[in-house]
């Protein structure tokens, strides 16, 4: 079972609702820091959120959502809640790299035809083959180093960033890091 969201990140502050639904109620957009997940945030009254912001919504007393009215349907993401979820998930990557560096070093087959490898973005067989023949003479310490040891290799930063916002926004449903 996935943990909860204990801090949720600031992607779009709307004051006002959302402006073709009627409702007036100050809404926030945000991302789970852990799971990734996307909620629908109402502030406490008089709270004004910033974009990047760090929330606690956790159990027990929040000082500044007052609750969480959901998860936040992707197609609802405004256009700067898109922005900011890009910035947010590409530092997520830089900061996490060890963590991804380790699907590399350790995916599997998912069946007979197909490896976790080949599900991101711009890697297929021939990519696959080589980090596998790569990691077991020595498994990978960074991206730098991959992109060294594994040649014309579309950047493994760059493929995993995308391969978390396809997952985020529901357009993947096999799951590699998002919950």
């Amino acid at each position: 079972m996935a943990k909860k969201e204990e801090y949720a990140i600031i992607l779009d502050y709307l004051p006002y609702g959302y402006p073709l639904e009627g409702k007036m109620m100050p809404l926030a957009q945000a991302i789970g820091e852990t799971n990734f997940t996307l909620l629908q945030l109402i502030p406490r009254k008089g709270v004004i959120l910033d974009l990047k912001e760090k929330v606690y919504i956790g159990e027990g007393k929040r000082d500044k959502i007052y609750y969480i009215f959901g998860r936040l349907p992707s197609e609802k993401l405004t256009e700067n809640a898109k922005i900011q979820l890009n910035e947010f998930v590409e530092s997520v990557v830089t900061e996490r790299e060890k963590e991804f560096i380790e699907f590399f070093n350790n995916s599997t087959a998912i069946n007979t035809r197909m490896h976790q490898i080949e599900l991101l973005p711009g890697y297929g067989k021939k990519h696959m083959r080589e980090i596998l023949e790569s990691r077991e003479k020595k498994k990978f310490e960074s991206f730098e180093e991959m992109k060294e040891r594994v040649t014309s290799l579309p950047d493994p930063k760059t493929a995993v960033v995308k391969r978390i916002i396809e997952e985020i926004t529901g357009k993947e449903r096999n799951r590699l890091f998002v919950i």
